[in-house]
């Protein structure tokens, strides 16, 4: 068996190739910064149908994104999102209309209210991260139901890991906190009363594969269900080094959330038999060590 991964270079891209060695399906990976992998573009419609016709895979992952709701990455993400959606979808249509597709959701294409988001709340496009996401549901929606294609997709929430970018709060938390350990200083962060998930990565990889391998469900939440504030994460990486975060947190001057709590409902994939084994402070003691 044969598996093709778009944002190999990824944290998700990393744990999915590790779990799909491990059961014996050979991965190509594609990526286009890290030149670990095959290099190459998703929006590029001519490179993504050469790719799945030579391959011909029975499993296709969609992880290509930049993961920010800034506007400033509107065209990049529109591409890799919505374009490379498309363009796998219809490749697959054409050259192997067996293969199962997941594509890759997120907890921000939804309605917020505070309350726990499950796969009937309703989208609201609320950024342009959100509209590509949303575009990229329905894209696959569409090809399942003309076509029957077997498209999956989960909502990810918060999910981090040892090797999460330095850009993501979780992380930046940690690597500012071993910073101020060694060297002093001060940590400028938002607002530390927002509420999110701490999910791990590898776990969320492993519901993946279990959604990928159902014959009825085709969507899912994927995320803990708990949530926890920045002030917790925060406080409780200062106390691994010994130290008080309330001496070295600085807080930025005209910062608005843009949410005050993202927790997910993840009844269906917990009904199929997922549960996350790592916790928030597992989580933050691998991360911190």
């Amino acid at each position: 068996m044969k598996a093709l991964i778009f944002g190999a270079g990824g944290q998700d891209g990393y744990y999915l190739t590790q779990l799909l060695k491990k059961k014996k399906i050979k991965v190509v990976g594609v990526d286009k910064l890290s030149d670990e992998w095959l290099m190459g573009d998703v929006g590029n419609f001519s490179f993504v149908e050469s790719l799945i016709k030579k391959n011909r895979p029975d499993y296709i992952f969609h992880f290509a994104a930049i993961s920010s709701t800034d506007h400033g990455v509107v065209l990049e993400n529109h591409d890799t999102i919505s374009t490379g959606t498309l363009n796998m979808l219809e490749s697959v249509r054409l050259h192997c209309p067996k293969c199962k597709v997941f594509l890759s959701g997120s907890a921000l294409q939804f309605r917020n209210t505070g309350k726990p988001i499950n796969e009937k709340t309703p989208f609201e496009a609320k950024s342009a991260y959100a509209v590509e996401r949303i575009q990229s549901v329905y894209m696959g929606r569409y090809y399942r139901e003309t076509f029957g294609i077997g498209v999956y997709i989960g909502y990810f929430f918060n999910h981090d890991s040892p090797i999460r970018p330095k850009q993501h709060v979780s992380q930046y938390i940690v690597e500012s906190i071993k910073k101020i350990s060694k060297d002093g200083g001060e940590m400028k962060i938002g607002d530390i009363n927002v509420k999110k998930e701490f999910g791990y990565a590898e776990d969320v990889v492993e519901a993946i594969w279990i959604l990928v391998n159902q014959n009825k469900i085709y969507e899912a939440v994927i995320g803990t269900g708990k949530a926890y504030s920045l002030r917790e994460w925060v406080d409780y990486c200062f106390k691994k080094v010994g130290k008080n975060w309330k001496d070295h947190v600085v807080p930025k001057k005209n910062y608005k959330a843009e949410y005050k709590v993202l927790v997910s409902n993840p009844k269906i994939i917990k009904s199929l038999g997922w549960k996350p084994k790592v916790g928030f402070f597992e989580l933050a003691d691998m991360m911190m060590n």
